[in-house]
């Protein structure tokens, strides 16, 4: 009863608040705490729903206006989603949770490699590198080849071949 009672306020308050124009999604959690381990879920802004509770392990994102991260069930993986519920692609994880946003962008990870997008979604450099660190101002430390060293529950990586590049994805001049 109370579930039912807590979706229909979510409901109208929805209603109330949106606009034709305005499109966004807007999380829901089953249970009275939104901690990691609540399903939680997603509606549209007319109270519909678009990701049902328990599709995904745990939502991170409150309000979906263009892009939110999710933890995907099966994997652990933190997917990045947009406001239609397509997944678009891994969000680097980071500190146990997803990559912070530095200098605008954070890490993703596509087909094993790893690029960069801003905090709406948009891809801003493909995913082409084997190791990649956060910027730092306008460049960031990239290798296409390196090696994972394991100590314990902590890795780093190791190259012979790192270099910068900017913003724009191009290897940086000396």
């Amino acid at each position: 009863m109370k579930k039912l009672i807590f979706g229909i306020i979510i409901t109208f308050l929805i209603s109330a608040c949106s606009s034709k124009k305005d499109n966004y999604l807007i999380k829901f959690h089953d249970g009275e705490f939104d901690e990691i381990g609540v399903p939680s879920g997603y509606l549209n802004s007319k109270g519909d729903t678009i990701i049902p509770i328990g599709k995904y392990y745990y939502c991170y994102t409150d309000t979906i206006r263009d892009f939110g991260m999710v933890i995907e069930n099966k994997t652990g993986k933190i997917l990045g989603i947009d406001k239609n519920g397509t997944e678009l692609f891994q969000v680097f994880k980071y500190d146990n949770g997803p990559d912070y946003v530095e200098s605008g962008l954070f890490r993703i990870i596509k087909n094993g490699k790893i690029g960069y997008a801003n905090p709406q979604g948009k891809v801003i450099i493909e995913p082409n590198f084997e190791c990649a660190y956060p910027f730092k101002g306008d460049f960031a430390k990239v290798s296409d080849n390196c090696e994972i060293i394991k100590d314990g529950e902590h890795s780093m990586w190791k190259s012979e071949n790192w270099y910068q590049i900017t913003k724009n994805g191009k290897r940086a001049e000396k």
